[in-house]
């Protein structure tokens, strides 16, 4: 038995924030503790998405493995970005969909 639960870090396209909210609350309550991407309900600035894009990379360090979101199979820039450096990192990769 661990002695915390695992910490999984969710991945995904800010277009599927309600699988990813969906993911989330799923994982919650089979006792994972989830780091997910950061929400904003207005437009970001350019500076905001690279500042954002940076600290979730340090929300995949904190995680003991990550889970992409990608509904139809769809990953995009970011995503796939944040997909090699999880992997560069060791860190074990699911996927929601096939890819």
């Amino acid at each position: 038995m661990p002695d915390r639960p695992e910490i999984v870090c969710i991945c995904g396209s800010a277009r599927f924030v309600d699988e990813m909210r969906a993911a989330n609350r799923d994982l919650t309550f089979a006792g994972v503790i989830v780091v997910a991407p950061g929400e904003a309900d207005e437009v970001i600035t350019h500076e905001q998405k690279t500042a954002l894009d940076a600290l979730h990379l340090r929300k995949i360090d904190l995680a003991d493995r990550v889970l992409v979101v990608n509904p139809g199979g769809y990953i995009g820039e970011s995503t796939s970005r944040e997909i090699a450096y999880a992997q560069a990192s060791g860190k074990p990769i699911s996927f929601t969909d096939p890819v």
